[in-house]
């Protein structure tokens, strides 16, 4: 049996289903969203620009609070899941308020 790896931590943790960024990003999109079918677009829309932007925070040399072991390829259907669940949240949320 092999152990769980610090690889799959950080797909698991803040890098990748639990990044912020994209946590973030998909509640907004979710909650903006008008109708479900566009709950996809915003899973990948937020899994493309939490990457984009963690990119652009290592482009400008600033500090990164999420440490990594994966690259972004590894990273990307994580994050579309978190997005996507993260929109799929706010999306009920918001069509709960308009309907009270």
């Amino acid at each position: 049996m092999t152990p769980f790896s610090e690889t799959w931590a950080d797909l698991i943790g803040t890098s990748g289903l639990l990044n912020p960024f994209a946590l973030v990003i998909g509640a907004y999109l979710g909650w903006r969203a008008d109708r479900a079918q566009k709950l996809w677009i915003a899973g990948f829309a937020a899994a493309a620009l939490s990457l984009m932007l963690e990119a652009a925070v290592g482009m400008v040399h600033l500090p990164n609070p999420i440490a990594q072991d994966a690259g972004a390829l590894a990273m990307f259907p994580f994050r579309f899941a978190g997005g996507g669940l993260a929109s799929a949240l706010t999306f009920w949320l918001s069509q709960r308020r308009r309907q009270g």
